[in-house]
């Protein structure tokens, strides 16, 4: 079957994601909302928001299209699947996407821990409080050693997570973030028990019955080298994650994936499309930290130039609920993402800054964030602006393409950190 995809969203997950698609001979056409100026080059943007349903059904019908690919998170857990679904102009049309009540995995931490807790899914140890149930809050952090983890309960751009040596300073936290800190998603807090390991993600494509386990990842979200500073929403990512033995994968899939894909088919939910497990390696048993309904990003940078099956003929089986017949080869070479930001990001930055012309990166990709184009020429647009990606046998040699790479790259206060995958590499010096 011939193809008229529909991608929503202007990042470099969506770059990532487009750049894939374009390369299946399935694809008719492909058009991104919006886009970004490096999806241009593999698709045709339309200036559409990723959340304007209306624009999105309109685009859908003139275009004929009958594939909706949704990017971004905030579409998936405002409703476009069942939005969709509910019109019968737009029925037809497959989405890659749960509906509403499974995007509440990522867009209510409360909903995702009540849902581990009815499937006896490992998870950390938590509490949710609201204004009214502070005090049990604070008796919940007097139970727990330091450090402290709060959570946003709603959906707060990836940093609504505050991890707090001082119970003193936890509680005050706390506070500030059920007066507003992070808006409406933190009317209600999630807090947890922190756990000692070691994070990685994990990437499932499922149909509702069955999945694919594409490449699992590393992401390092504080903006400082050695893991300092705020957090960001990716300052690169490493795939594979050398820890991630066939004991652990088998550990993952019994104990997570397998009863997470039964548990929404169980509670009525038909969940179709992408399910991002923020794990934690405690002691070589994973527990959850996080459900994201979506891909990552900059995982999604790293992840997709070592799949080398066609995704959208895994989408296909998404769509007719045959992934189980599809192939979902995987290439063995490391990919390692490095992400140029804007100085000052996460906090106030800048934007508008002429990028210098873009070097040949040979042997390396160049996936578009944060960028626009102004005045014909191209600009910042964003806090993360590019992601370059490259791939090698191993992963010093991946290392040293994409430093090689980045180093091309400029704009007035361009930063990037130095050490992406270097706690990685020393270690297997060290093994």
């Amino acid at each position: 079957m011939n193809y008229r995809v529909l991608l929503t969203g202007s990042g470099g997950r969506e770059h990532a994601l487009a750049w894939k698609l374009a390369q299946s001979r399935q694809l008719e056409k492909l058009w991104i909302a919006p886009g970004n100026p490096g999806t241009a080059a593999v698709g045709e943007n339309v200036p559409i928001a990723a959340t304007d349903f209306d624009g999105l059904k309109a685009l859908a019908l003139t275009q004929q299209i009958n594939l909706l690919v949704v990017g971004p998170e905030d579409p998936l857990v405002m409703g476009i699947a069942d939005w969709f679904a509910a019109d019968p102009a737009l029925s037809h049309i497959p989405v890659i996407g749960p509906p509403r009540r499974g995007a509440q995995l990522e867009g209510s931490k409360d909903f995702a821990k009540q849902f581990m807790q009815r499937h006896h899914i490992p998870t950390a140890r938590h509490t949710t409080v609201r204004w009214d149930t502070v005090a049990a809050g604070d008796a919940f952090l007097d139970s727990l050693p330091s450090p402290y983890v709060l959570k946003a309960d709603g959906l707060a751009a990836g940093k609504g997570v505050l991890i707090i040596e001082s119970r003193d300073e936890a509680k005050r936290q706390l506070r500030r973030i059920l007066q507003g800190l992070f808006g409406a998603a933190g009317d209600t807090v999630v807090i947890e028990e922190f756990l000692q390991g070691t994070e990685v993600s994990f990437f499932v494509l499922t149909d509702g019955e069955h999945y694919k386990l594409l490449p699992e990842a590393k992401d390092y979200k504080r903006i400082g080298n050695n893991d300092t500073g705020l957090n960001t929403g990716g300052m690169g990512a490493v795939s594979p994650v050398p820890f991630v033995t066939p004991d652990f994968r088998q550990k993952v899939e019994q104990q997570i994936i397998r009863p997470t894909i039964d548990g929404l088919r169980q509670e009525g939910i038909d969940y179709r499309g992408f399910l991002f497990l923020g794990l934690m390696n405690v002691a070589g048993n994973p527990y959850v930290i996080e459900y994201n309904v979506r891909m990552g990003d900059p995982e999604t940078e790293a992840v997709m130039p070592r799949l080398s099956s066609d995704l959208l003929d895994l989408f296909d089986g998404v769509a007719r609920r045959t992934l189980h017949k599809k192939p979902c080869d995987i290439i063995a070479d490391t990919a390692l993402t490095v992400v140029c930001v804007s100085g000052g990001y996460p906090e106030a930055y800048g934007k508008g800054y002429p990028i210098a012309p873009l070097p040949a990166m040979p042997g390396s990709l160049l996936f578009h964030a944060g960028t626009a184009i102004a005045d014909g020429a191209l600009v910042t647009r964003g806090g993360r602006v590019l992601a370059v990606t490259s791939l090698a046998p191993g992963i010093a040699e991946a290392r040293e393409k994409a430093y090689a790479a980045v180093a091309g790259i400029r704009y007035t206060n361009s930063y990037c950190r130095t050490d992406i995958g270097l706690d990685i590499m020393m270690k297997k010096e060290n093994d």
